[in-house]
């Protein structure tokens, strides 16, 4: 929604909130109830910071938020699977010097036919590209 505002002009990107805070991704489940209570632990305690460099633009803290969103990081977080999607996307589209073909292959697996149906897939390219102007590349 926040892509079609932003490309009919009817709203700019100055008016577009900025990143959801990093609190609003962790699980309310407790740790114990993980199959891996200290990985549980370990990246919540983790979670803050690691968003944060993400946001900033960092290449392996954003890899990290992809994978937690996509996958909940053993309960530590509440899987959004559109916005794991739209990270990895946004990891491909700012062209890191350190990008592989893995990230390559993690678009395919985490935003393919078998992960997202086309509607959420839409979704995530759209979230992407919100993401990668706040980043400040250009696509």
């Amino acid at each position: 929604m926040v892509a079609a505002l932003l490309a009919c002009g009817c709203v700019s990107l100055a008016e577009v909130a900025d990143w959801p805070p990093a609190d609003d991704y962790i699980a309310n489940t407790s740790c114990t109830l993980s199959a891996a209570p200290d990985a549980c632990r370990h990246n919540r305690e983790t979670w803050t910071h690691v968003y944060k460099t993400a946001v900033d633009g960092a290449y392996d803290s954003q890899r990290s938020v992809s994978l937690c969103l996509s996958t909940g990081c053993d309960g530590a977080i509440t899987p959004n699977h559109v916005q794991g999607c739209a990270w990895r996307q946004v990891i491909v589209g700012s062209k890191h010097p350190q990008l592989t073909a893995d990230d390559t292959a993690a678009v395919a697996r985490y935003c393919g036919s078998d992960a997202l149906d086309d509607a959420d897939r839409q979704s995530a390219r759209d979230q992407s590209k919100v993401w990668l102007e706040l980043l400040g590349i250009a696509q």
